[in-house]
């Protein structure tokens, strides 16, 4: 088989069908990966998510810890820890009648401190992201 730039040409039968199938579902994995990745970008998406998601990279906290850090009320704050509950970006952990909320793996845990790293690394950093871009 020879191959060239992103083309495979068969030098005997039947090689090009095995190349093509490898290659057909090498891209069925890739649309199903972009699917989920896309789900989990949508949940990032949202600034109160986000901010809720920053403030768990640093370990679990109860919703009135989370309420008291970003000043928002109780019913706001509830509703979009359960949307990432949902999407499985965060665990949950009972203590009498208080609720600790947690990151619910090291993948999101990365990509948060990537966040961070690109736009809030240095102190005082400005914003790097489409408003900045007006």
């Amino acid at each position: 088989m020879t191959k060239r730039a992103d083309r495979v040409y068969a030098e005997e039968p039947g090689e090009e069908s095995e190349a093509t199938f490898d290659s057909a579902q090498k891209l069925e994995r890739m649309a199903h990966n972009a699917g989920h990745a896309s789900e989990f970008l949508k949940a990032l998406s949202h600034e109160t998510r986000l901010l809720l998601l920053c403030l768990l990279s640093d370990g679990e906290r109860s919703v009135t810890e989370l309420e008291n850090s970003l000043a928002l009320r109780q019913p706001t704050i509830s509703q979009q820890l359960g949307r990432l509950r949902l999407d499985g970006l965060v665990t949950t952990r009972r203590d009498g009648k208080t609720v600790y909320y947690s990151i619910a793996d090291d993948d999101i845990k990365r990509v948060i401190a990537l966040l961070y790293e690109i736009f809030c690394h240095k102190e005082g950093a400005q914003c790097k992201g489409p408003r900045a871009w007006r």
